[in-house]
């Protein structure tokens, strides 16, 4: 009887220690549910606004969908709107950050909104001249239509004046047409014989090549112009300066590995983008050789971007200063701080 009473207690006091055991883990259990609530809350909730989801903005998709923006302390909101409703958003305060830098950005900054270019995503448009296998040189279009997306003044506009000239021709010789709606558009107006030419991108410029179409002027590795960026309000910059930074670190680190990690890239065009694989890989090669190394703003592809729009009549009146459109202090603190040799 005295060693059942014995193994009795033994198991009273098992009995109270599986309790207190499986009491603590309950405890600890909630304890870290706790930490990763206040975790989430403790992130800064940002709205970062961009024009569509192309292949420009694969710095910004990786940085959201790796995970670059949480791992900085950001929970990251991506909304689609159009350049315009962005500039009103920005001023309003019902977004952080314009996910872009380009004429549409810069033009609202002329015009007042208190904003800057922050950062370049790449400091370089790929843009192609292609046309039809007759045509084998730049000088045998001269006369000719060639199609833009868009309008006049626009950044592809400016950028194929620009390597024009650059090629030692003149672009009065040249008549531009604008077909307004996405690159496939503009490559159906050169298919159908509306147009002579037409200045093509990723990854419409494959499908062209392939399709016979010659390869005439490679535009955008002849002029520094951003595609990409970040555009914030002087005043964040000035209030949320470790905000901003955060932001642009994340951004940055985002595109590095953009450009380390090819396989992992065109997974990601392939499912957020929908291109098929092969078209995934081509772009990508495309895309990467226009990335800007440290992500500062240069004062060429700002000028080039104002150019653009004095090439519109606008903004004519005026010498228009770096300091005027953009910001770069921040995003040199973040690429110092990265280790990147700053010339």
């Amino acid at each position: 009887m005295k060693i059942l009473k014995n193994y009795g207690s033994m198991f009273g006091k098992f009995h109270k220690s599986l309790l207190f055991i499986q009491l603590l883990v309950a405890l600890l259990s909630v304890g870290i549910e706790i930490d990763h609530v206040q975790a989430q809350e403790r992130r800064t909730k940002v709205r970062i606004s961009n024009a569509g989801f192309t292949i420009t903005a694969l710095p910004l998709l990786a940085a959201k969908d790796w995970g670059v923006f949480s791992a900085n302390g950001l929970d990251v909101e991506l909304i689609v709107v159009s350049p315009p409703i962005a500039a009103a958003a920005l001023a309003q305060g019902d977004i952080d950050y314009v996910a872009g830098v380009g004429p549409a950005s810069v033009a609202a900054t002329l015009s007042g909104l208190a904003s800057r270019a922050i950062w370049f995503s790449s400091d370089r448009i790929s843009y192609w001249l292609q046309a039809p296998a007759q045509y084998k040189t730049l000088p045998e279009l001269k006369g000719k239509k060639i199609a833009i997306s868009g309008g006049v003044g626009g950044t592809n506009h400016v950028a194929l004046l620009i390597a024009l000239e650059k090629s030692g021709a003149n672009p009065k010789d040249y008549v531009m047409v604008g077909i307004p709606g996405q690159q496939i558009q503009v490559f159906y107006s050169l298919e159908s014989g509306f147009v002579d030419a037409a200045l093509l991108s990723p990854p419409v410029t494959f499908g062209a090549a392939r399709k016979g179409y010659s390869k005439i002027m490679d535009v955008g590795s002849m002029v520094e112009m951003p595609g990409g960026g970040l555009t914030s309000m002087i005043k964040t910059i000035q209030s949320k300066p470790a905000e901003v930074k955060r932001v642009i670190h994340a951004l940055q680190v985002a595109k590095d590995e953009v450009r380390k990690s090819k396989p992992k890239t065109v997974e990601l065009i392939i499912r957020i983008l929908k291109m098929d694989k092969e078209a995934a890989s081509e772009t990508y090669d495309a895309f990467q050789t226009t990335l800007s190394p440290t992500g500062i703003p240069n004062r060429a592809g700002i000028e080039n971007l104002v150019r653009s729009l004095q090439a519109q009549g606008r903004f004519t009146d005026r010498k228009i200063s770096f300091t005027e459109v953009a910001d770069d202090r921040l995003a040199t603190e973040v690429a110092k701080e990265l280790g990147y040799k700053i010339p």
